[in-house]
């Protein structure tokens, strides 16, 4: 049922055996909707990224965390998002939207709470954030949650009645938090309309206050708390902004579908993946390409 693309630590996963250590591959693993499989394509030897599955006969937690500024936001949310889900959901009785936005909360205000006691050592910390990906489910439903523009994509049959039926279209089921897409600069630019500037296009690439593409994230603390910006020691290390509010957000986008016979795999990957490939291409890409499964994955899956 999965298949996901992404960076992810060695540590996480193990690498695949390939020669080059920036490209790596892991075979067919079984959770409890069918199996998942990872492709590496690492951009250089300093990884700001990480991505985990949690499986259990029950539900499956798919996450990818891609980081900017440092990699402690990114492995923070590794140790801690899916701890916080499954804490939530067991109070709560299940999985549901208003857990996964708990789950999201929790995070960042631990994140916050780690900043806030070490950035007079470590000033940069306060700068560090990570777009944050999440696909979970749990008795045939499927909740997508993100932050920023990593991407979950559904490869599925086509329906009676829509073009090419019985082939495989593409279906994205996330929101790309990137002020690049005119929607979200606009939802940006109305939350500020005192500020002229909020969103900038330097070099043919629109960032917020001219620094950061995506409007929603784990961490970026100087974006959301004024009074790291206006310190003199952080000044330090970054161009003042003089923030009147803050200027990006941790509410993450939430999708939730009860998974159909005509859904056949999903794509979870960060932006890495979509500025070279089209959801449809993605799609057509997997559903093209066979499966290799190892006997010991034929026996469990």
């Amino acid at each position: 049922m999965l298949e996901l693309c992404r960076k992810p630590l060695k540590m996480c996963f193990g690498g695949g055996g390939n020669d080059d250590d920036l490209l790596w591959h892991t075979d067919l693993k079984p959770h409890a909707s069918g199996n998942y499989s990872i492709a590496v394509v690492q951009a250089n030897s300093s990884l700001e990224d990480q991505a985990q599955v949690f499986t259990s006969p029950s539900a499956t937690f798919v996450g990818v965390y891609d980081g900017h500024g440092g990699p402690e936001a990114s492995r923070f949310i590794t140790n801690h998002l899916f701890s916080f889900l499954r804490k939530f959901a067991t109070e709560e009785g299940d999985l549901s939207e208003e857990v996964i936005k708990k789950a999201f909360e929790a995070t960042e205000e631990e994140f916050l709470r780690v900043v806030r006691e070490s950035w007079i050592a470590r000033p940069q910390i306060a700068s560090v954030g990570s777009c944050c990906l999440l696909g979970a489910i749990s008795k045939g439903v499927l909740y997508v949650a993100n932050l920023g523009d990593s991407r979950a994509v559904l490869g599925r049959k086509a329906l009676e009645g829509e073009v090419n039926c019985g082939a495989v279209v593409a279906e994205r089921l996330s929101t790309d938090h990137n002020v690049g897409v005119e929607e979200v600069r606009k939802e940006v630019e109305a939350l500020h309309p005192d500020d002229a500037h909020i969103v900038v296009c330097i070099g043919g690439v629109w960032r917020i206050k001219g620094i950061i593409q995506v409007s929603r994230s784990i961490g970026d603390v100087y974006l959301k708390k004024p009074e790291f910006d206006t310190n003199p020691l952080f000044q330090q290390f970054v161009c003042p902004l003089y923030l009147k509010r803050p200027v990006m957000t941790a509410e993450p986008s939430i999708l939730k579908r009860k998974l159909k016979a005509d859904d056949l795999f999903l794509i979870f990957a960060t932006d890495g993946l979509w500025e070279h490939l089209t959801d449809e291409v993605a799609v057509e890409i997997i559903s093209r390409s066979p499966r290799i499964v190892s006997a010991h994955t034929q026996q469990t899956s």
